[in-house]
Formats: structure tokens, sequence, C-alpha cells
């Protein structure tokens, strides 16, 4: 399927000429092995893609003997995979690197070889068990692989039409239409449905069958799990913990994450590693709240208060509705017609919370609940610096609401206080484009674009 990525990679290899490896991370069966493989197929003469989940003694053996005499190495290596590498032309991956950290630490050899380029693959590659006593290399560059974004959903169900429709509408500020407006919400009600792991989307391109879409969801879940036992080591009940509470914690109506859900008397202290265990492995998205909408929202953090959201809304579906051990198709049925009987707002907003990573922001909120004064009690979903700072008006509130009836109490609240240091507001809702006393309305597709 169509990624992103992709040129990405391409960038990648055109800039770096052979002088940097590129590591791909992300979280498990989001697609890291299937796009590189298909970079290398279609961009090399050849390639050899040594998965470190499948390798045998001989192959490590090679990492941890014959680096210093690489034209051994590659002998050997070319042998072994009957594969011939031709200089400058060939591509050798590193996939699921994190198993044999050794490999990731001889790049900086291999990148100065100047033989072949590299690419490494891996997850929760950065967690301290996967780097301990070994140097990470200078010469590697990193991208990060998330699940499939609305518009690659697009690419998949073979639209190549809407997404340009959508990004004109944006950047012109003007109105879809009501047909466009409405065929584009269908499509994003599906995304939020199936979500952006690569084979629940396949899946559902080629059958439609939800069922089918959500068996393959909670095959995904429990690939989680499995990872949580095994990698988590000292806090696994901790990680499982938090994992099974967060559709709970996202149905509050702050979105909050409540520690004491899960022990009475718990602390941040006792919880942050587990925290960072889960947003490391790029399970979770962390929204911490920002004091001040001041430049530098990462200065202003209060990183005892967020939210926690699902790194991809399609599971944060299957995760929630799931009673019966599998979401029925008369729940996605009501899902996808907008007539489900529950709070639709903790969907919504994951799916915000989705997209702005994708878009490369991080994640803050603003929190206020002053006791004394209630002109300072409120609360903004999101917040996000422009590209291009400025001395002043750089922070963009964002407040997401899912119904068609709501108020903006806290947005114009946070307006009238913060004036000077604001740029753009934004309404996002299931209505369509249009501006109203300095606040933009934007339909919930269209936050990838912000």
């Amino acid at each position: 399927m169509k990624r992103k990525i992709y040129q990405s990679l391409l960038d990648w290899k055109q800039q770096s000429k052979g002088k940097s490896a590129v590591l791909v991370q992300g979280a498990r069966r989001v697609g890291k092995s299937y796009i590189v493989e298909e970079f290398a197929r279609r961009e090399y003469q050849t390639y050899i893609l040594i998965d470190f989940n499948r390798v045998d003694q001989q192959v490590r053996d090679m990492f941890l003997f014959d680096i210093n005499d690489l034209d051994t190495f590659f002998l050997k290596l070319t042998t072994l995979y009957n594969t011939k590498l031709h200089e400058r032309e060939s591509l050798i991956i590193f996939d699921e690197v994190q198993m044999f950290p050794r490999a990731r630490s001889v790049i900086k050899y291999l990148v100065a070889d100047g033989r072949y380029d590299y690419i490494e693959t891996g997850s929760l590659i950065s967690i301290k068990e996967n780097v301990d006593d070994i140097l990470i290399p200078s010469e590697e560059d990193q991208i990060n692989l998330y699940p499939m974004d609305f518009e690659e959903f697009l690419w998949a169900m073979d639209n190549e039409t809407m997404m340009p429709m959508i990004r004109s509408c944006f950047e012109k500020k003007a109105p879809m239409g009501q047909a466009l407006h409405r065929k584009a919400m269908d499509l994003f009600r599906q995304y939020l449905i199936v979500g952006g792991m690569p084979q629940a989307v396949e899946i559902y391109s080629q059958t439609r069958d939800f069922d089918e879409v959500d068996r393959v969801k909670r095959r995904i879940l429990n690939l989680y799990r499995d990872d949580i036992q095994k990698h988590a080591k000292g806090y696994e009940l901790k990680v499982e913990a938090i994992f099974d509470e967060l559709p709970s914690q996202l149905k509050n109506q702050n979105r909050h994450f409540k520690l004491s859900a899960l022990k009475d008397g718990a602390r941040f202290d006792e919880y942050r590693d587990p925290l960072f265990w889960l947003s490391d492995a790029m399970i979770v998205n962390n929204c911490y709240n920002a004091t001040e909408p001041t430049i530098g929202l990462r200065l202003n953090q209060d990183r005892t208060m967020l939210k926690c959201y699902m790194a991809d809304t399609g599971l944060l579906v299957s995760h929630a509705f799931d009673e019966n051990g599998i979401v029925s198709e008369e729940v996605y049925k009501k899902l996808l017609l907008d007539k489900l009987e529950v709070n639709m707002g903790m969907v919504i907003e994951n799916a915000v919370a989705q997209m702005l990573v994708t878009s490369g922001h991080k994640l803050y909120f603003y929190a206020n609940s002053d006791r004394k004064n209630k002109e300072n009690r409120m609360e903004i979903d999101f917040l996000i610096a422009k590209s291009r700072i400025n001395n002043r008006h750089n922070i963009s509130p964002i407040e997401v609401k899912s119904s068609k009836n709501y108020a903006l109490s806290s947005l114009r609240k946070f307006i009238a206080k913060y004036r000077e240091q604001l740029h753009i507001p934004y309404v996002l809702h299931t209505g369509d484009v249009k501006e109203d006393d300095g606040i933009v309305f934007l339909p919930l597709y269209m936050a990838g674009m912000l």
C-alpha cells in the first residue's frame, strides 16, 4: 500500500549518498518491514533483508567476530543470503534490529566503509534494555512510521481525488459544500472505525467486512499485550494496567488519566516509567498539560497531568467495545452512521490526537481548575505551535467537538486571557469550513493539515 514515508526514504537516499544509515521506528504491525522492503525492491539493484527475529547464530557471530574484516563479513553475508551486492547500488536491511542491538552498534563502521546503504527497522527501539552497553551510531538518521493517516487510508480505498479537494478548501478556508462534506465525513467515519494499521486497512479495502477487520485489530492488541509481558521488565503489571484502563480513562469528560483508577493513593512517580514505556513503544500518544500558551510549550508542561491516547483510533474502538470478545457488525454500523448511543467524544478526540502527532506535533492541552475565579477556569483540548515562531501570536488553541450542538465558553475565555500570545483559534467539528469572530471552524477530517 502507498505510504508517505516512501518519499522520506527517497529523500534520505538522495541526500545521504551513503554517509548515513536510517532507522525506521514505529509500533508493531505498523508496516515498517513492508514499506522498507518495497523501497529496496524498487530503488536498488539488489538488497539483503536480515530479520533479527529469525536469524541463526551464524549470522549473529558475523556481527560479533567479523566486523573488523569487512571483506570477509560481506563475503559471508552474500553467500548466506545467496545475493550479489553491488557497490552503491545495493541495500542491506536490519529488520527488527532491537532484537540484536550489536548490529545497530556496528552501523558506524559499515557506513564509514561506504560500499552499501543501510536501513534499520525497529519497535521498542529506544527502551533502556535495548540500548544498554552499545554505542548508538551518530551516523544514523531516524524516521518515525505511524499508523496510516486519513490520506493514506483514502489511497488504500482507491480514492485519489478527495484529499486534493480537502486540501484546497483548507488552504482557501472555503467550505467543501454539502455533498462533498457529507461524502468526506462518511469516509472519515470509516477511517475512525478501521483505523490505520495496514493489515486492518488492507482487509477492509478487500472485503468491507467489519468482523474480519476487528479480528485483525484484536490480534494486534493481543500482540501488544504479549510485548508488554516480554519487554516491560520490572513493571509489566503496571504497564498492562494502564493499557487496559485506557478506554475507561478516555470516556471521562476531560480525558485526564487518573492514576487513582489503577490503585488508591497512586502517585505519578510510581507510574512514570510505565507511561514512558507505552509512549516509547508508540502504542500510546501522551498529551501533557501546558500551564502557559507561550513559545516552548515543553518548558511549561506539567508532566503529572496528562491524557493518554491510543496511537491508533481503530485499535481504540476494538479495545473499548470488547464485551463479547469481538466488536459486532451492528456496533460498527452504528458508529458508521453516527447513531451509537455512547459518547463519541473519546473516539473523535483520540483521532485528532493521532492526526496531530502524524503531522509532527507534540501533544499539549491546557487546563486550569481555579476554584476562586471562574474566569480562569477553563480547558482547551490541544495547543499547537505554528511552524515559524515570531515574537508573539505563536500558539493555536484547538477545541474538538463531536456533536452538532456545543458551547465554546472555555475557548472564548482562553482567547480573552491570552489574546496577545495566540495565533489562529480552531474548532474541529462535524460541520463544514467557516470563520466566525476570529475563530476558524474546520471539519474533523482537516485536523491533519494543522
